[in-house]
């Protein structure tokens, strides 16, 4: 299974195509936008957001609300393409003088992309755009409901913004309030700490990251493989999880504090129990050993820097006249840490898939299901 994204941020439309899904799963169009419509929300996102309502539409792949095997193809209008449509035209008639960007931004792709291209700022930018992840949280999110068909949740909360900690919890109650928290946090006095933060960093034209932490639950043992560098579940979900715009570290389970203890406090014991198989006394490992899924939940941390576009520009060089001057400024977030969660949520979803998709046959989901099942017996027979 495999996508390919298209689309600038103020082009006409974000496109989308997945290929190699199964037959017979069942796709709903607005279970789609529901993500797409948590994306777009948090205390810290800026003016876009006002302008777009995100909604997926299905171009093919899926007749009477079930895959059909082919190709899936899906889009998305930017409603802002209005004011840009001179601007970013496809024909001569582009204009290239107005919203020009000769002052690259520190932190984002202008002044490499630039460099490597031997094109003009905005050529860079609009794909470089966070507004890509729009997309990919529409075909993850594809991906989430062939998991979810199978037994698997997906879950995720915000750690810490900025300087502020949420506590945390693992009762219904707390996730109860995760997933009703404009923050994505279970924590109600950190959550108000947190937008009190927020309007400190508004009113200074500062911006902040956080630190977010993906579940996967219901997995069995085996996804993935040690085999060979490329095929390590880990390291496949590392790359996609540092795909995502902004996100500079990642860490399963201990992350690093397990650079900080002994063995004996890192690794998680093995215990059985007939009639089940075998299990975890814990999770320090997040889920996953020799680049395999090993049946307990898999669990990603990952930080996000703070959006680099800031209303109170950094140092550049003008790129035309090489004098110093301060960065441009494109419409941005102050915070974007809540809606980057989603992003991750549905890029591990995706991630998982594939390899649930690479073990099981999966030319049809009533295949890939009662090949899934069997493998649950047979582990619960060892």
């Amino acid at each position: 299974m495999r996508f390919l994204t298209a689309g600038e941020s103020h082009g006409p439309k974000l496109l989308g195509i997945i290929e190699g899904l199964p037959s017979g799963v069942h796709i709903c169009q607005e279970t789609i936008d529901e993500s797409l419509r948590r994306r777009q929300q948090g205390p810290g996102r800026g003016g876009r957001m006002a302008i777009e309502q995100d909604a997926a539409i299905i171009l093919s792949g899926v007749r009477g609300g079930l895959t059909t095997g082919a190709p899936l193809a899906l889009e998305i209008e930017n409603r802002d393409w209005a004011n840009w449509r001179e601007i970013m035209a496809v024909g001569a008639e582009a204009d290239f003088t107005s919203r020009r960007v000769s002052a690259p931004r520190p932190g984002h792709a202008d002044l490499t992309g630039s460099l490597k291209y031997r094109t003009e700022v905005r050529n860079i930018l609009e794909r470089a755009s966070a507004r890509e992840t729009a997309m990919r949280v529409a075909v993850g999110n594809v991906a989430r409901q062939l998991l979810a068909a199978l037994g698997v949740e997906i879950r995720g909360r915000v750690l810490q913004v900025g300087r502020v900690k949420a506590q945390l919890r693992d009762d219904a109650e707390y996730w109860a309030r995760v997933r009703a928290s404009a923050w994505s946090v279970g924590d109600a006095e950190a959550e108000a700490e947190m937008s009190r933060q927020l309007e400190d960093a508004r009113r200074e034209g500062e911006s902040l990251g956080g630190i977010m932490e993906v579940q996967a639950l219901n997995l069995p043992p085996g996804l993935g493989s040690h085999a060979q560098w490329d095929r390590k579940l880990d390291g496949r979900i590392a790359q996609a999880v540092l795909s995502v715009q902004a996100i500079k570290g990642i860490e399963f389970g201990l992350g690093f504090e397990a650079g900080k203890r002994p063995g004996s406090l890192v690794h998680d014991p093995i215990l059985y129990e007939k009639g089940k198989g075998f299990r975890r006394a814990g999770n320090r490992a997040g889920g996953i050993e020799g680049g395999m899924s090993n049946g307990e939940p898999i669990l990603v941390r990952a930080v996000m820097k703070p959006i680099p576009t800031l209303y109170k520009p950094l140092p550049t060089v003008d790129l035309e006249t090489k004098a110093a001057v301060e960065a441009s400024v494109e419409r941005s977030d102050v915070c974007a840490v809540p809606a980057a969660l989603v992003v991750l949520e549905n890029v591990l979803a995706w991630t998982l898939a594939e390899a649930v998709l690479e073990k099981f046959s999966s030319d049809s989901f009533s295949e890939l299901e009662k090949d899934w099942q069997d493998y649950i017996r047979y582990l619960a027979a060892q």
